[in-house]
């Protein structure tokens, strides 16, 4: 398989599985199955047992070293998330975001001498539109708390992702991220602990979206960030929330609207545009896997 290819592929499977998270994670917060802290936990904890059981049983038995940015970045991405949607609005914890996302994998694209090209400037406003389109009608006056977290939330998962463009081997450093940031996650449940409550349900979902949607959707994340340039990394995100409407209609029952169709055309289409330009794909594979992205 090309290399092309196989960031292609990688990037999909990758997006698909943080739609299909954010669809858990609707289930289990939205229907109050589970607290935010224990939601956290279970999934953190989850994804490493299943990554470092992984990782053992690999023949390349690759080495995992030691760092504390990226698992300290995936703990405050992770909790922040989870109560800041205790307070948010779906469309409003949305715009935050993936606005926060956006700004922090672009300035580190600028910093590092990356530049737009024009299909990647036009693709970009095309679904950052049909995001503004997707979310705008449930749009409220945000809690400032709620915003806070989201944005601290965007800003971590901006710089795991960064970050995440100098892994090694995808699946042990994404090991050692969910391992050593599930005991922090235990910090959040003492100060929590009031507020803890589970349900089988919930706690089901909660490993499903660790060992799965999170564990091997973030593997396959970081071995696509190796293809991508921080700023084309940036945009395709940006088809996430098309996806997770799309798999709220398909598993939560949520309607179908025009404003959803159109939506997805404009995100979809714009992200398709921003990675149209295949004659130079190939040069950027070979000169993007510096910091960034």
């Amino acid at each position: 398989m090309s290399g092309r290819l196989a960031t292609l592929l990688l990037t999909a499977l990758a997006l698909a599985a943080f739609a299909a998270n954010s669809v858990i994670c609707r289930a289990a917060l939205g229907g109050h199955l589970i607290d935010a802290a224990g939601f956290t936990l279970i999934r953190l904890a989850t994804g490493a047992a299943t990554l470092l059981a992984l990782h053992a049983g690999s023949r390349r038995g690759s080495r995992i070293t030691f760092d504390f940015v990226q698992p300290a970045m995936l703990f405050l991405y992770a909790a922040a998330f989870s109560f800041a949607y205790l307070s948010l609005g779906a469309g409003t914890g949305a715009l935050i975001l993936f606005g926060c996302v956006q700004a922090t994998m672009i300035l580190a694209a600028f910093r590092s001498g990356e530049r737009f090209q024009a299909l990647e400037g036009t693709g970009l406003v095309l679904a950052l539109g049909g995001l503004a389109c997707l979310v705008a009608p449930g749009l409220t006056a945000p809690s400032p708390v709620g915003s806070a977290l989201m944005a601290l939330a965007g800003v971590s998962w901006g710089v795991y992702s960064l970050r995440g463009r100098r892994a090694g081997d995808a699946l042990a450093d994404t090991a050692r991220n969910f391992a050593l940031a599930t005991p922090l996650s235990l910090v959040v449940v003492a100060l929590a602990l009031r507020q803890v409550h589970v349900s089988p349900a919930g706690v089901a979902l909660a490993v499903a979206s660790g060992a799965i949607t999170s564990g091997l959707g973030y593997v396959a994340w970081f071995a696509a960030l190796r293809g991508l340039t921080a700023i084309r990394a940036a945009i395709v995100q940006l088809a996430v929330p098309a996806l997770a409407a799309a798999g709220g209609v398909a598993f939560l029952s949520e309607r179908v609207t025009l404003r959803l169709v159109l939506s997805a055309v404009l995100i979809l289409g714009g992200v398709g545009l921003a990675i149209a330009r295949h004659s130079r794909w190939a040069g950027e594979l070979e000169h993007g896997a510096g910091p960034g992205g």
